[in-house]
């Protein structure tokens, strides 16, 4: 959860766009207990409804309110990957957006992808071709790597895509550039590239 004057920023901002005023004490003065908001999400197929402070992040609300521990909190900048969730089926970083912008979203987690009697089968290659060392990361693959497959299926075009009046074909440059914001401190793209390249050229 953001605290301090980062914390305080966002909720200025969060109550600006209500176009309502922060609530103050009896001296006028701005208060700085916590606003509350209520949030109703679909997670992993399951409608929940939570209170929580109106700075909690959808990183935090899954890890300390719904206690979905597969999400991890890396950097909690934006910059590794490893809080990786899909909000109407696009990749997000969870640390970097309120819970209360995703009002009636429906939100998947690693939970929600696969269970150990029954993966994914992304979670199957990530296993069969020792796509982690520490795992820490792994989340926020695979979670990734779903919704890249999901973009070229789709048409979508990124940066390295050389022909955008043709849909895109999925290929290591491919791959690599839409993966590049999920980080492996332990280094093992070799395998999780492996892993990834097997689902994609599966037959159906």
């Amino acid at each position: 959860m953001l605290t301090g004057t980062a914390g305080m920023a966002v909720s200025g901002l969060a109550w600006q766009a209500s176009g309502q005023s922060p609530p103050s004490d009896a001296g006028g003065k701005r208060s700085l207990e916590p606003v509350m908001a209520k949030v109703s999400l679909t997670v992993n197929g399951k409608p929940v409804e939570l209170e929580v402070d109106t700075r909690t992040t959808l990183l935090d609300a899954i890890r300390e309110h719904l206690h979905l521990t597969g999400t991890k909190k890396g950097c909690d900048q934006g910059q590794c990957g490893a809080c990786t969730v899909l909000a109407g089926g696009r990749r997000i970083n969870s640390c970097l957006t309120l819970a209360v912008m995703h009002e009636g979203n429906k939100i998947t987690t690693i939970e929600g992808l696969g269970t150990p009697e029954k993966m994914h089968p992304l979670q199957q290659a990530f296993v069969k071709c020792d796509g982690y060392q520490c795992g820490y990361c792994t989340p926020g693959q695979i979670c990734s790597a779903v919704a890249m497959l999901d973009e070229i299926k789709a048409g979508i075009p990124s940066h390295v895509t050389t022909d955008l009046n043709a849909a895109p074909v999925f290929s290591l440059a491919e791959m690599k550039e839409r993966m590049s914001g999920n980080i492996c401190r332990c280094g093992a793209y070799s395998n999780i590239a492996e892993a990834i390249t097997g689902v994609a050229e599966a037959k159906p």
